[in-house]
């Protein structure tokens, strides 16, 4: 299904629309993985808990799948925990530590900048279980520094949660240091890595983390697909009780067709970043980025790291106009700002401002995101259009 452009055919959701640069919001499903779900929905659809002739092949289905998923991470199939979404995954792993902690005032640590999906979770904690919170600072880059981490773990620490990468800039964090200095001091590491996993290469070994969330609508899986890596030995509270199914963390009859779809999704993933996707996806975000300063010389500013940083994930602020009016004028293209929109006022991205950037640097960021079917064509055709549309603004 490989194209000229190194791309895969193009996606029949895709043709005729804006070029889609919102990959980091969501990815269209791959008619691959589509079609590997489909039988389970219509012809296998036994209980693969049952001891009949039914449950055979959605049995092994499932346990492929699982395979699948573990084998995109490193870790094993056991160690793979289906969800119905990185949310979830993210609340059986950060409520999950703190309960099973025994402790009456757990401490959990995060950082500023990561997904609410993580800081809700741990209000909620702190509100209805007493748990004690620290939130981290970051540098400019949206980075957190292994020393401000070690300065506030404390006895009490049972879990620290830092995501992998930035959904808005595409932050790549030092999960492996931050997991080291978590580990010696004896608490779990968790990390959200739904903006990662699939993008570049990851192994739970190597970076030493204990739980990591994985989210099948980032990687060409319908939404509703999810997992939670829970490492061997780490005891977790259930998020969902009942038969005891997914290590009797998150009961219910398991969604065999959903599991399927990630499973294939990660192996596709697999092949990808093996064939040099990650190589591709950078050339055409800077071709991208490159376009876009020549076209408005002296007014594109990159936000986030340079060179730590996502393949696919363009974050910049043109100077002079606010982002989400240039995306309007500039209909070609279908992407996304930072900015959140209250009854017609829109606000800068909290990851932005956290970040240290003014509110009116914030306010004029793009997030321009590329994926499995951005083509060199794309990139030309989004780069005309934001540049003409910046100029008449």
């Amino acid at each position: 299904m490989t194209g000229r452009d190194g791309a895969v055919a193009p996606h029949p959701g895709l043709a005729g629309g804006p070029v889609y640069l919102d990959y980091n919001a969501t990815t269209p499903v791959d008619p691959r993985v589509a079609q590997a779900m489909a039988p389970y929905l219509t012809d296998f659809f036994g209980n693969p808990s049952s001891g009949h002739a039914y449950a055979g092949t959605p049995r092994r289905a499932l346990a492929e799948a699982r395979a699948h998923v573990a084998h995109l991470i490193g870790a094993g199939p056991g160690e793979i925990v289906f969800t119905a979404s990185g949310s979830e995954a993210d609340l059986l792993a950060l409520r999950g530590t703190a309960l099973a902690s025994g402790r009456a005032q757990p401490h959990l640590i995060t950082q500023a900048t990561e997904h609410p999906a993580v800081l809700e979770t741990l209000r909620a904690l702190e509100r209805l279980h007493g748990a004690r919170v620290t939130v981290l600072p970051v540098d400019r880059d949206g980075l957190v520094e292994p020393a401000v981490l070690a300065a506030a773990l404390t006895e009490d620490t049972v879990l620290v949660s830092v995501m992998a990468a930035n959904n808005e800039t595409g932050a790549l964090q030092q999960v492996d240091e931050l997991a080291a200095l978590t580990r010696e001091h004896g608490a779990l590491f968790h990390c959200d890595a739904a903006q990662a996993v699939g993008k570049v290469s990851l192994d739970v070994k190597d970076l030493g983390v204990d739980l990591l969330t994985i989210t099948g609508h980032k990687m060409y899986a319908p939404r509703g697909a999810a997992a939670l890596y829970v490492r061997d030995g780490v005891e977790l509270e259930p998020v969902v009780y009942g038969g005891g199914q997914e290590r009797g963390l998150r009961a219910g009859t398991e969604n065999v067709a959903l599991a399927v779809a990630l499973g294939t999704a990660a192996r596709l993933a697999a092949a990808e970043l093996a064939d040099g996707a990650p190589a591709r996806l950078t050339a055409l975000r800077d071709d991208l980025h490159q376009r876009l300063t020549d076209g408005l010389p002296g007014r594109v500013h990159l936000n986030g790291p340079d060179e730590r940083r996502l393949p696919n994930t363009l974050n910049v602020s043109v100077d002079g106009v606010l982002g989400h009016e240039l995306l309007a004028a500039a209909d070609q293209i279908a992407a996304s700002t930072g900015s959140a929109c209250h009854r017609g006022t829109h606000t800068p991205s909290p990851v932005l401002t956290t970040m240290g950037l003014d509110p009116a640097r914030a306010l004029g960021a793009l997030r321009l995101t590329l994926g499995r079917w951005t083509t060199p064509n794309d990139i030309r055709t989004a780069a005309t259009a934001l540049i003409r549309a910046a100029a008449r603004q």
